[in-house]
């Protein structure tokens, strides 16, 4: 657990009345619109190459990951999900600077790189920028009138193809923009998944902060990208990264996905990471183009070829 931060405590959980298997996790990163679709082409590919880790114990989703994590317990087959993917009607490369042709616009993408990074650059520790991070963002929203949240909320439900929550163990992790306490989800919060997907990936800059009652939440990657710790006590946990286990947050707050993994290894833990190989790298592209909707196809048809060649040196281990 990072310095000065709180444990986790998710809304309405109370663990005394939870007895689950503590076997096998699967920790799903963000990483953006490609990122999504990659970590479901993973996830496709392993699973018709003979390895369902959907079937783990727990199922961590953070930001996309949130929506992986959502999406893929909605299903009996992630290759229906892989399949939508790729027969999407193409989207179109982006154009010239400026261009809101197939992704975000550069000025605003640009602009919120640079705010967030002042952020992290003047915060003395992970709390101090969440904090920072959920005033910045509640600020920029203060003059709206409210319509995002419908359509952010619209836009989230119509990507799961079921809006329940699954009877399998999933945590959703987002943070609190009026406090930056980090705050997990799951199925006894008393909160809708859909709200609890949708707070996990709104950004605070791009998509405003979500309310849900009478809080306000932004991106549970602004507590670490893949959120692994949550995962201590398992056996086995396999992590999905997107983003290759970067990360923006000064190294020595520890939230970096390599020393979370040391630190659940020094626990007992056995950890398997999966980054994207050159392949996918290519097709995921870097920074924000991980938004960039025309890398959504490549990223999965990439993410489903590693995850094909993957599943047999991972069976060991996931079973």
């Amino acid at each position: 657990m990072a310095p000065n931060e709180r444990r986790l405590t998710p809304i309405g959980r109370h663990n005394s009345q939870l007895t689950v298997a503590r076997e096998r996790a699967l920790v799903i990163g963000g990483g953006g619109a490609s990122g999504n679709a990659w970590a479901i082409g993973v996830v496709a590919g392993l699973f018709d190459a003979g390895l369902d880790v959907i079937q783990s114990d727990v199922i961590i989703g953070t930001s996309a990951g949130a929506t992986v994590a959502a999406q893929i317990t909605s299903t009996t087959r992630p290759t229906e999900l892989l399949a939508a993917i790729l027969a999407a009607v193409p989207q179109p490369r982006p154009g010239p600077a400026g261009s809101d042709a197939g992704r975000v616009p550069v000025g605003p993408v640009a602009n919120h790189m640079e705010r967030t990074g002042a952020i992290m650059a003047a915060a003395k520790d992970a709390a101090d920028m969440r904090r920072r991070m959920g005033a910045a963002a509640l600020e920029m929203d203060a003059a709206s009138d409210g319509s995002a949240q419908a359509q952010w909320r619209a836009t989230v439900a119509a990507r799961l193809p079921s809006q329940h929550w699954p009877q399998q163990q999933m945590l959703i992790v987002a943070v609190d923009a009026h406090t930056g306490e980090p705050v997990v989800f799951d199925r006894h919060s008393g909160v809708e998944l859909v709200d609890a997907v949708a707070a996990s990936c709104a950004n605070g800059f791009g998509v405003p902060p979500y309310t849900i009652g009478e809080r306000r939440y932004i991106d549970g990657g602004y507590r670490a990208n893949e959120n692994a710790d949550l995962a201590a006590g398992y056996v086995r946990v396999l992590v999905l990264s997107p983003l290759g286990g970067r990360s923006r947050h000064q190294l020595e707050w520890g939230t970096h996905l390599a020393a979370r993994a040391d630190e659940l290894r020094a626990r007992g833990s056995r950890v398997e990471t999966i980054f994207p190989d050159s392949n996918s790298q290519n097709a995921l592209g870097v920074g924000m183009s991980v938004m960039d909707l025309s890398t959504r196809r490549p990223s999965a048809q990439a993410g489903y070829d590693q995850g094909t060649a993957l599943a047999g040196q991972l069976t060991e281990f996931w079973r």
